[in-house]
């Protein structure tokens, strides 16, 4: 998979001061500038939705690469009914929910037999021990949850998105929307305090 940095597109044209529309209009002709300053304008935000989702990890990376490749190589289907950070952070949450279903099966076949129970491991830092940084020690609660009430919470509570918008975005009706967002939050403060007496 391609590195999606400044040395990717060709750049043909300053882009800088173009409307979203136009960047769009371009990267439909093929001006590789467009899409390079289209990354530059959302590449933070998709990283954000990320880390929430999947942690500060190399498969959110490959996940917010995997998302810009999939909107250039798709940008046919792109009709301007939203605005593109939107419709990104809706390429990005889908990858994320597919990455952690395959995380979730792959360690259910890799983990030796005797250890397996119903619940989730517990999310430790790189050195073995529980972090105790909030934003570490929130999306260590954050990856126990399951990936479609994992992906409520982040556009909802993380990202301010309404209960409208984030039911556009995962394709989902409203009241699924506030049902699993209940059910998450219950779940999460379980966690937390599971989390604090470690």
């Amino acid at each position: 998979m391609p590195d999606l940095n400044e040395n990717t597109f060709r750049i043909t044209a300053p882009c800088t001061a173009m409307e979203e529309s136009e960047l769009v209009n371009e990267i439909r002709k093929g001006n590789d500038a467009a899409m390079h300053e289209l990354v530059i304008r959302n590449q933070q935000a998709v990283a954000r939705v990320l880390k929430a989702m999947l942690g500060d990890t190399p498969q959110a990376e490959d996940v917010g690469q995997e998302t810009f490749i999939r909107f250039w190589s798709n940008i046919g289907a792109y009709r301007h009914e939203a605005k593109v950070s939107t419709y990104l952070t809706r390429i990005a949450i889908n990858l994320a929910i597919n990455e952690s279903r395959r995380q979730k099966r792959r360690y259910e076949i890799e983990r030796p037999f005797d250890q397996r129970t119903n619940g989730y491991s517990q999310t430790t830092s790189h050195n073995g021990a529980h972090s105790t940084d909030d934003a570490e020690h929130l999306q260590a609660a954050l990856s126990q949850l399951e990936s479609n009430q994992r992906a409520v919470i982040v556009l909802r509570m993380l990202h301010g998105y309404s209960t409208r918008e984030t039911a556009d975005l995962l394709g989902i009706p409203s009241g699924t929307v506030l049902s699993r967002l209940s059910r998450a939050l219950d779940k999460l403060k379980i966690i937390l305090l599971k989390l604090d007496e470690v």
